[in-house]
């Protein structure tokens, strides 16, 4: 980083978080106790501070981990500054546990951004910090910055887990891995995702050699072709039943395979991932998840995906491939048809934007759902485009990773989609600086509006004094 880029780069940061401070100030005056999941997260964040490690709230599907971070910052806190009484885990101080993971979630997406672009020498210094500021802006996940909630340090966790795998420090990624997967156990599919990279990157390496003996045309000349996908699908099979390359690849990953196989011995033991209430949060094929997280995606990302190029790319596409669009469609609409739930929260809860996403969009008509698919289509395609800088195994294996995440889902819950945009983000190419800072722009009035309606448009419900406020 040179002088001029960190300079900025520590102004940037010291504006973000002084701004985020000002607005915890807001929130913590207007909500001092636990709102919603608080209420279970903090008194379980207590009964660690008050050493009751074996105390467990039933209700938390989770694990521990957020607890035990807080309690390890704020103790030593606590004796450095000489904190006593009720200050000491108040719901002010736990909430600021997620104040410092966002300042580390800054750090961090710079440092991918940084790394994964670094050949790109058209990229400014500019145009880094920018990119930075607008992720660490993502609505989703700068709302849960106030509250006291395991996204931020999910986040980060995995975040830096990524981070160490790109730098091949494998060790200290799946042990990164480890501390992610006790904020929230779907994160070891990022685990497997960090694996996923080691792998995508040898088998195209092979593949380069593979075609330059042939003397074939590039990879990327040919991606997305049915004869190109049958012979990569055969050279797949051909390089992964060699117990030479199966050694090789043990060998790069194994770090990762013991978390994996900790993951599963979890699960045996444990009865299933979820370790509370599970009532509410049974796995499922919900197919449909990944059209959801496709229009979300194209909702926050508009300026990269919603241009009249890639417009005008896809109606050519749809001219030149009509057979593949139909077949596509005709699949979308029978997973639509037979994988659609509706979670009793969604239908329940109208603290969330999920709820009136749902009841003004999807429960207009029986026939809304379907009438969706070209723009599940489009978006799809948008979306895929967008990623055709990277390599072809690069791409199924994150694809395989989105749907492990998104599918099991039965809960639409927009939270499930912050780390799967976060790194597709990170991975497509650098947009022009308008399309950056309109994306940024766009980023800012979504908070204040969401903020805007937190804080001054509370509502009650009947039979309650409980004040209740608008939240993702």
């Amino acid at each position: 980083m040179e002088r001029s880029e960190a300079y900025g780069f520590s102004a940037v940061m010291s504006g973000a978080f002084l701004l985020s401070c000002l607005l915890f100030a807001a929130i913590n005056r207007r909500q001092r106790g636990p709102y919603m999941d608080e209420a279970f997260h903090v008194p379980q964040a207590q009964a660690y501070c008050h050493g009751r490690f074996l105390q467990w709230d039933p209700m938390i599907t989770t694990l521990p981990g957020l607890y035990l971070v807080s309690v390890g910052v704020v103790k030593p806190a606590a004796w450095l500054f000489g904190w006593t009484g009720s200050v000491v885990c108040s719901v002010g101080m736990l909430r600021f546990i997620n104040l410092l993971f966002s300042a580390g979630n800054f750090y961090l997406l710079y440092l991918l951004l940084s790394k994964i672009h670094q050949k790109n020498k058209a990229m400014s210094a500019f145009q880094r910090v920018l990119s930075t500021l607008t992720l660490a802006m993502f609505p989703t996940l700068y709302f849960f910055t106030f509250l006291y909630y395991t996204d931020p340090g999910s986040v980060f966790f995995t975040l830096f887990a990524y981070l160490m795998c790109l730098y091949g420090n494998h060790k200290t990624s799946a042990l990164l891995g480890f501390c992610g997967f006790m904020f929230r156990q779907t994160n070891i599919v990022w685990t497997v995702f960090c694996a996923g990279n080691v792998v995508a990157e040898k088998l195209n390496e092979a593949w380069k050699t593979e075609l330059q003996k042939k003397k074939d045309e590039k990879i990327s000349s040919r991606k997305g072709s049915l004869s190109d996908l049958i012979r990569i699908s055969q050279f797949l099979i051909k390089y992964l039943i060699s117990p030479k390359n199966l050694v090789t690849l043990t060998a790069l990953t194994w770090p990762y395979i013991i978390l994996v196989a900790a993951f599963f011995g979890f699960v045996f033991v444990n009865g299933g991932i979820v370790v509370g209430d599970r009532s509410s949060h049974e796995a499922c094929l919900h197919f449909p998840q990944l059209f959801y997280f496709l229009s979300f995606t194209a909702f926050f990302s508009f300026p990269h995906l919603l241009t009249p190029t890639k417009i005008r790319k896809f109606l050519l596409s749809l001219g030149k491939h009509p057979v593949r669009y139909s077949l596509i469609s005709v699949i979308s609409l029978l997973l639509i048809w037979k994988f659609t739930y509706v979670h009793k929260y969604l239908l329940a809860d109208n603290r969330h934007y999920t709820f009136y996403v749902w009841r003004r969009v999807f429960q207009r008509h029986d026939l809304v759902k379907y009438l969706l698919v070209p723009v599940y289509i489009f978006a799809g395609w948008s979306f895929a485009d967008t990623l055709k800088s990277k390599s072809i195994f690069w791409i199924l294996m994150y694809f395989v990773c989105l749907l492990a995440v998104t599918v099991p889902q039965k809960l639409l819950e927009f939270r499930y989609f912050i780390l799967p945009f976060l790194i597709y983000r990170l991975n497509i190419p650098f947009p022009s600086l308008c399309r950056q800072l309109l994306e940024l722009a766009f980023y800012i009035v979504v908070n204040a509006v969401t903020l805007y309606l937190f804080l001054n448009r509370t509502f009650q419900w009947p039979n309650s004094d409980e004040i209740q406020r608008f939240m993702w």
